[in-house]
């Protein structure tokens, strides 16, 4: 009896039809060569399958083959995985990207896109797996580069120090390399000016390196250099401007069989190389050298083109850094040449000169040199006459040598201002002027460089005042003997450049054998707080250095250690100071009316005191100075008029008195009855010189001690 047929179910000849399409379809699949298909059975070995030999550029399999049987162990492990996981859940495997290499060496690699699909018998269980592979190769090596090199703009270039931008290069040509060098004249790291490389000279130091497994001992790392290459035509190629590409014995002929030599330079189990030297503007700057092991194909000619072509962008941007560190060691070896010793000594105090460019690198105790952005920063102590001493710390806006050179123009300036004894407000006026004056002859391409700021303090060692003028600097800090701190109260005032001329000087004691600082405000970098709280810290570090029995030099050094670890964007200058007072019995001080017998009075007095200093040599000298100032004085001036003897390496004699007006040296004729009492000072003294104050001037000199009293001094004189 016949079985009944439902209505949904498919009669004999529509089974009959579909089995036709089916088989059609298979067929079809089967005989086409775009698109790869296999069948696996549960134990992924094959069944059947349309790829060719050189299909996909890996040998055919045959039925029963397992992945391994054709590709790469470590490619079949990653498909049998995955197939796996495709037998066990059911879920398909849609477009997923393999990369299939052959086991040859070196071996041919293909990237494939497959699909997979898990497949049921008769009862539902799995069967086997279906493939679908679709060799997209060309695709993703286009894609390939286009990533690499939109990625080499973005990491190459950017970086202003050679070793980091080879350092981006040999990354970047990494991703498609299994060991890369990057090899640099010695000009180029150390910012000379570049020079041709000829034959038998092509001396390379290696600047950079990158490897996929750990980098081999034998070869040169980071630092190392090789002998000078043979002359061969593989030399002369890559001087001539156009890369090499190599295969592993052709190098070995091209070394002439040389092991040590091959061993230097070729890693192990390499088969093949891509050399690419580096030109910027018409020189060649190194070699970028790619090398392909035993796990990697040969490189294609695009890879070839593509390594050049990052190269090429490197070359430039490893160029732009060598002329910035060229120019930065011109600028650095320029700003050392203008700052002054950093460590000065004289009665007055013992001071010690800190400077550190932008990011590190200074001058000062440790006389330190370091790598960073040269600024305009400058710290000076001036000896004056009467045994005082003149602090002074500037900033000039900008970087480089431009900065450097205003800096240069600004410290002579201060210097020469300074000798002209006024008061620090009086200088900072002076400094104005001048600075607006170089505003006016700057190019406007340079205007960033035309401001400054400054802070300008004399010290008096005999009253143990320090007078303090400031345009825009930072206020400085006093450290007592005790251990105690204090920002000294003297407000910043503009800075220079803005055309304010109405500077004000502020008078502070100052405790001898404290520490007076001055700095710039690139000092504040140092403290990781707020803006705001940066005063406040680096007065509590510098106490904390003087508290822990520091010497200068040290407190120097121990700051300069902290710009290495904080690295500011700012330049810094710092001068501490360790004031000194005069013994007071150095000191002799007498005020006298303007009188008829004032000088003569003067005159018993000095000689007295002379004798008690055990320097009545010096008496019939200091008499005739003291006369002629005193007179002048009386006939000019009025009273009160001051006389004061200091006693140190020279006598130095002072006369006070009310007028401003300016002493002049004058030359009388033989039958003149006045004129010369200048120029008999002048001829008694060794020098002499007048300084003003807000009310009156004081006409001072100096006259050198006997010999023997000299002697003396310097052997009992402090450090």
């Amino acid at each position: 009896m016949d079985t009944p047929v439902g209505p949904d179910d498919p009669g004999p000849a529509a089974l009959s039809g579909e089995w036709a399409q089916g088989a059609a379809l298979l067929r079809a699949l089967f005989g086409q060569h775009e698109i790869g298909i296999s069948v696996r059975d549960a134990d992924l070995r094959l069944r059947r399958t349309n790829i060719t030999p050189g299909m996909f550029g890996v040998p055919a399999a045959r039925p029963g083959d397992r992945f391994d049987d054709v590709v790469w162990a470590r490619d079949a492990a990653e498909a049998e995985a995955v197939l796996t996981e495709v037998l066990r859940t059911g879920v398909p495997v849609v477009s997923r990207l393999h990369r299939w290499r052959s086991g040859e060496v070196p071996p041919r690699e293909r990237t494939v896109s497959v699909s997979a699909f898990r497949l049921l018998d008769a009862r539902g269980e799995p069967a086997g797996v279906a493939t679908l592979v679709e060799d997209v190769t060309e695709q993703e090596r286009v894609r390939g580069q286009r990533e690499l090199l939109h990625s080499a703009a973005e990491r190459i270039g950017f970086s202003l120090d050679v070793r980091s931008s080879a350092q981006a290069l040999a990354d970047v040509v990494g991703e498609i390399s299994d060991l890369v060098t990057v090899d640099l004249t010695r000009s180029v790291l150390t910012g000379d000016p570049l020079t041709t490389v000829v034959r038998g000279q092509a001396s390379l130091f290696r600047a950079a390196v990158a490897a996929k497994a750990g980098w081999p001992e034998r070869m040169p790392g980071v630092g190392g250099t090789f002998p000078l290459l043979p002359d061969s035509p593989q030399v002369r190629q890559l001087l001539g401007g156009r890369p090499l590409v190599e295969t592993g014995q052709e190098i070995f002929q091209a070394l002439g069989d040389d092991e040590e030599l091959i061993g230097l330079l070729v890693p192990e189990g390499a088969h093949s190389l891509v050399a690419s030297p580096l030109f910027a503007r018409g020189l060649m700057l190194g070699v970028v050298t790619g090398w392909r092991t035993s796990q990697s194909p040969a490189y294609a000619a695009d890879e070839v083109q593509l390594i050049g072509d990052i190269g090429s962008r490197a070359a430039l941007g490893i160029d732009n850094a060598r002329r910035y560190a060229y120019e930065h060691r011109t600028a650095l070896v320029l700003q050392q040449q203008l700052l002054p010793r950093a460590v000065t000594d004289s009665t007055a105090a013992h001071t010690v000169g800190v400077y550190s460019p932008a990011e590190g690198g200074g001058r000062g105790a440790g006389r330190r040199d370091r790598a960073a952005g040269v600024g305009g920063d400058w710290f000076d102590a001036i000896a004056l006459p009467s045994l005082r001493v003149a602090f002074v710390v500037g900033d000039v806006v900008g970087h480089g040598l431009p900065a450097a050179a205003a800096m240069g123009r600004l410290r002579t300036a201060v210097q020469n201002f300074a000798t002209l004894e006024l008061e620090p407000a009086e200088v900072l006026a002076h400094m104005e002027d001048l600075v607006q004056r170089l505003a006016a002859e700057t190019p406007a391409t340079d205007s960033d460089t035309t401001g400054a700021t400054c802070m300008f303090a004399v010290y008096d060692p005999a009253t143990g005042e320090c007078t303090f003028a400031s345009a825009g600097q930072p206020a400085p800090v006093f450290i007592r003997p005790d251990g105690s701190a204090e920002q000294l109260d003297i407000p910043p005032g503009p800075p220079l450049g803005t055309g304010w001329t109405a500077f004000q000087s502020f008078t502070v004691p100052l405790e001898p054998d404290g520490v007076l600082a001055l700095f710039t405000d690139g000092l504040f970098e140092l403290e990781s707080c707020p803006a705001e709280a940066a005063a406040g810290q680096v007065k509590e570090r510098l106490a904390g250095l003087y508290r822990a029995e520091r010497s200068l030099e040290r407190i120097g050094d121990a700051l300069l250690a902290a710009v290495d670890r904080a690295k500011p964007r700012d330049d810094i200058a710092v001068l501490l100071a360790r004031p000194r007072s005069v013994d007071p019995d150095a000191i002799a001080s007498w005020e006298f009316p303007a009188g008829a017998g004032s000088a003569a009075d003067a005159r018993t007095r000095v000689t007295g005191q002379l004798a008690d200093w055990g320097l009545a040599d010096l008496a019939f000298s200091t008499e005739l100075v003291v006369s002629e100032l005193v007179t002048n004085a009386v006939r000019y001036a009025g009273d009160p008029i001051g006389v004061r003897l200091i006693r140190d390496e020279v006598l130095i004699c002072e006369v006070s008195d009310p007028s401003n007006t300016q002493p002049r040296l004058a030359r009388a004729d033989s039958m003149d009855e006045g004129g010369r009492g200048l120029f008999i000072v002048a001829q008694c003294s060794s020098r002499w010189g007048a300084r003003y104050a807000s009310r009156g001037k004081t006409i001072w000199t100096e006259q050198p001690l006997p010999a023997q009293d000299s002697r003396a001094r310097a052997g009992t004189g402090g450090g």
